[in-house]
């Protein structure tokens, strides 16, 4: 059992990583094959279009307040230490932040600032895209499994 507060922030946490894991789903299933089979300059395009919309839309705000509800809900484990439940609130907690929040800062924001840096007409722009498009999905298949078995963590923690 634990305190009502952590139990709301335990189903939050557990439907922000679930909705992330579904847009990162997304990204890695489908997205990201069909702006491969766009000529290069237009998937090029296309990305660069989501890097500049997506951190002006509600997405960003689920991104960081599954963070620091991940932070919340780490630092209730281990200050009111409940056994295997709180080995459960630190494992979703640690997937979330270390997995899927921390490598999308580390690896696909600095791929992401280096596409937007690049014109999609140059001659150089379908090898960055080619190598782009495979490290980018890369990391975004950590994010997805990341993501969904935090969810499970935190869901589990709730039992």
């Amino acid at each position: 059992m634990t305190f009502p507060i952590t139990n709301i922030a335990l189903v939050m946490a557990a439907l922000g990583s679930g909705l992330l894991a579904g847009v990162y789903f997304a990204f890695s299933t489908f997205i990201m094959q069909a702006f491969a089979r766009l000529p290069v300059d237009q998937g090029i395009a296309a990305m660069q279009s989501i890097n500049t919309t997506i951190v002006r839309s509600p997405f960003i705000v689920l991104f960081l307040l599954t963070a620091a509800l991940s932070v919340f809900i780490a630092v209730m484990a281990i200050v009111y230490w409940r056994g295997s439940i709180s080995v459960l609130m630190l494992t979703g907690a640690a997937l979330y932040l270390v997995a899927s929040f921390l490598s999308t800062m580390v690896f696909n924001v600095p791929l992401n600032d280096a596409l937007d840096k690049l014109d999609g007409r140059s001659v150089e722009s379908a090898q960055v895209w080619s190598t782009y498009l495979a490290d980018w999905t890369r990391w975004n298949h950590v994010r997805t499994a990341a993501s969904l078995l935090g969810a499970c963590a935190f869901v589990r923690a709730l039992f």
